[in-house]
């Protein structure tokens, strides 16, 4: 599972670290943000992918699940 650490940035750049994660055609990666609105960018771009995504609260962070 790769894990992409995009907790102090702001959007587009969670997003396009995503995207580029997705490219390596894995099953599952998690995604690790700081902040409410780079969430939902994330889950949606990853549902758009087709992808299953959960999410959990750790702290001030939220990390998401993203399986195919």
């Amino acid at each position: 599972m790769k894990t992409v650490d995009a907790r102090g940035l702001s959007c587009p750049e969670p997003v396009i670290m995503t995207k580029n994660a997705l490219a390596g055609k894995e099953s599952s990666y998690t995604i690790l943000v700081d902040n409410v609105t780079a969430k939902e960018n994330v889950t949606r771009f990853a549902t758009h992918q087709g992808y299953q995504v959960s999410c959990k609260e750790d702290g001030e962070d939220f990390v998401l699940t993203v399986r195919k």
